[in-house]
């Protein structure tokens, strides 16, 4: 009897989602394995379910395709975690309705790529009994289990072309540029491209920033001669005395609160103080879109086939890592959505960036 394995896409988009889901069909398929998509969502295990096989054949060109061939969503009758990231038990009674359509696909296995909401999700799956193997999808780059998720590096590149072209802009007019990016309570985005792409001030969650400290380095770069000024603030950095800045229009029972709307009041204090002209670029979802890099792709294919020998194995209520030696390995659920990986901020990284005079406005 040919064994089954579902394969769904939860949370945010993310580049290499497609790659993931390409090598999990092809390996599978190597070994005789029909793999079906659930499009939406958890949701879509839900009546009427909405799955359809996904062959071999239709997994050429996914390698570098952005998005999700599969659709995704980060709110609706899965939502885990709320607020900001309040924890939340999906409902027995939506459970209980995706597992009996669950196997009623028969379906051997169900591969749960996302990150840290789409991983609870899973961890409270599994303890109703689906056999369910996790794959870490995040730009953020804040799960603690794994070295690495899928998506940071491209999210990643993707900042530091936008700080390389308003290097230019800045120095041309002599402005402040400010560039708000993605990373919810997490700095990884902020502090990698910052330094990559030659940030003056980085701004990020990990370190409470003060606009007197923004302002000194503003004056020591006019003092030396350079009349522009490059800031890269993550989402949910914060001032001091202050909590996180959001974008949410309303109160969502349903999802996570909407980090956003930092990179303007920066800004606008910024010109405020300085009186010199200040602009505010939003990176937003551009981080999200596009072809994955290459390091993605190979990271997603080997999270993919990785993911599938584990199903092999029985390995279920496990997700695959990247540990620090490179490898591929197992780690429980439970560990993968135990703990937030943050910036360290007296780590090498932020080390890094202070010896070249960086300053993260503290």
């Amino acid at each position: 009897m040919t064994k089954k394995i579902g394969i769904v896409t939860g949370g945010g988009d993310c580049p290499g989602l497609n790659a993931v889901i390409r090598a999990i069909v092809k390996a599978g398929g190597l070994y005789g394995w029909e793999c079906f998509g659930i499009h939406g969502g958890f949701d879509g295990l839900l009546t009427p379910v909405q799955a359809m096989p996904l062959a071999t054949k239709d997994m050429d060109g996914l390698l570098i395709r952005g998005g999700t061939i599969l659709g995704t969503a980060n709110s609706g009758q899965f939502s885990a975690k709320t607020g900001h990231g309040e924890l939340r038990q999906v409902p027995q009674k939506i459970l209980t309705q995706a597992k009996t359509n669950f196997d009623a696909l028969g379906l051997f296995a169900l591969v749960a790529i996302g990150g840290d909401g789409t991983l609870t999700i899973a961890q409270q799956m599994f303890e109703m009994g689906f056999p369910i193997v996790g794959v870490p999808k995040t730009i953020d780059n804040d799960l603690d289990a794994t070295q690495t998720t899928f998506g940071f590096d491209t999210a990643v590149a993707c900042a530091v072309d936008a700080l390389d072209r308003l290097h230019s802009t800045a120095q041309s007019h002599n402005r402040v540029m400010v560039l708000e990016v993605m990373g919810r309570y997490a700095g990884w985005i902020a502090a990698y491209a910052g330094l990559a792409g030659g940030a003056d001030v980085i701004l990020i969650p990990e370190i409470k920033f003060n606009y007197d400290a923004i302002q000194r380095k503003i004056q020591t770069r006019e003092a030396e001669g350079k009349y522009f000024t490059i800031v890269i603030v993550a989402e949910g950095a914060t001032i001091e005395g202050q909590g996180f800045v959001t974008s949410n229009k309303k109160t969502c029972n349903d999802r996570e609160t909407r980090l956003g709307g930092i990179g303007h009041m920066v800004a606008t204090k910024i010109e405020t103080r300085s009186k010199k002209e200040t602009r505010c670029v939003v990176l937003g979802h551009l981080q999200r879109g596009g072809q994955p890099t290459q390091w993605d792709r190979q990271l997603c294919t080997r999270f993919g086939v990785h993911a599938f020998q584990m199903i092999v194995r029985k390995q279920f209520g496990f997700m695959v890592a990247l540990n620090k030696n490179g490898m591929m390995g197992p780690v429980t659920l439970k560990d993968a959505i135990n703990k937030i990986r943050r910036v360290d901020p007296a780590g090498e990284l932020v080390m890094t960036a202070r010896a070249l005079g960086i300053s993260f406005g503290d």
